[in-house]
């Protein structure tokens, strides 16, 4: 039976029961689909606003956001089962359960980026347009969508004992997520046994908050269209290559021990940057050349 308790012992912060769904009679939601439902509300609330103070239709980008929303999840969810495969394997499917979680961003945000490409051809708006009028509502997703890892118990880290260490009990985690070390500092409170790991879903979520500072800061000050966008995916694939060594829930490129999240980071912000000053030396001739 799953004990609900989750401890930060060394913040001094004990939640002796953090549910994991809410039941009304006999349907229940689970708190990781409630999650990243609010943070598509609230995604979808701040890049409509961003397209009304850029002299946009809101209602254009109401539609865009929420076809592209959709086919984020299925590329999120596509891109989990194919790299987990093993997972899968004896019953295919519940690779359509997406209540347990299992949801990769990268796969959201590259089948979000072809919808988006679409649409913006639909709608006769500049991709690159659509991209940064959107990309604002993204980290507000991603942050949200965090805590519905917390409240799965998943998506932590290895072993540590850091100011921001949390204890996880043992039966409330899939089996093959606790290492040899998380086992060998196991610790028995009340007759329940904890792991101690780092919870790199907060790290995470407070990496997204500054990514989002940041888009925030410079969204008026751009040089040429797409910016932002890149701006975000340097930003959060900085992040997310340090943040995926801590983690035991690591999708691997087939047939070797490299992450795929890390690969990818650091493809997208070396493909970034790249991007962003080729973007402004180009501006910068323009502007000589005029």
């Amino acid at each position: 039976m799953m004990d609900y308790q989750i401890n930060f012992p060394n913040l001094g912060i004990f939640l002796p029961h953090v549910i994991k769904e809410i039941t009304i009679g006999s349907f229940s939601i689970a708190m990781y689909g409630v999650m990243i439902a609010i943070g598509m509300a609230l995604g979808i609330f701040a890049l409509t606003r961003r397209a009304a103070a850029t002299g946009q239709s809101p209602d254009d980008y109401f539609d865009i956001s929420i076809i592209t929303m959709v086919c984020a999840i299925i590329g999120a969810r596509i891109y989990y089962v194919a790299f987990s495969w093993e997972m899968y394997r004896e019953n295919p499917l519940s690779a359509f359960n997406i209540r347990e979680g299992g949801l990769a961003i990268y796969g959201g945000i590259i089948a979000g980026v072809l919808a988006i490409y679409v649409l913006s051809r639909v709608k006769h708006i500049p991709f690159p347009r659509v991209l940064d009028t959107c990309v604002i509502g993204v980290p507000i997703g991603q942050i949200l969508g965090r805590w519905g890892n917390f409240f799965n118990r998943e998506a932590f880290g290895g072993y540590t004992d850091n100011l921001l260490a949390m204890q996880l009990p043992v039966s409330a985690v899939r089996s093959h997520e606790i290492t040899a070390e998380m086992r060998s500092h196991a610790e028995i409170i009340g007759g329940v046994e904890f792991i101690r790991v780092h919870p790199t879903f907060l790290y995470e979520g407070l990496w997204n908050c500054l990514v989002l500072l940041l888009l925030f800061l410079v969204r008026n000050k751009t040089k040429f269209e797409g910016e932002l966008f890149l701006i975000y995916l340097a930003g959060y694939g900085t992040g997310r290559f340090f943040i995926e060594m801590l983690r035991t829930d690591q999708l691997l490129v087939p047939g070797t021990q490299i992450p795929v999240s890390m690969l990818l980071s650091a493809v997208l912000v070396l493909v970034s940057v790249i991007l962003i000053i080729r973007g402004h030396l180009k501006k910068s001739n323009t502007d000589r050349e005029s």
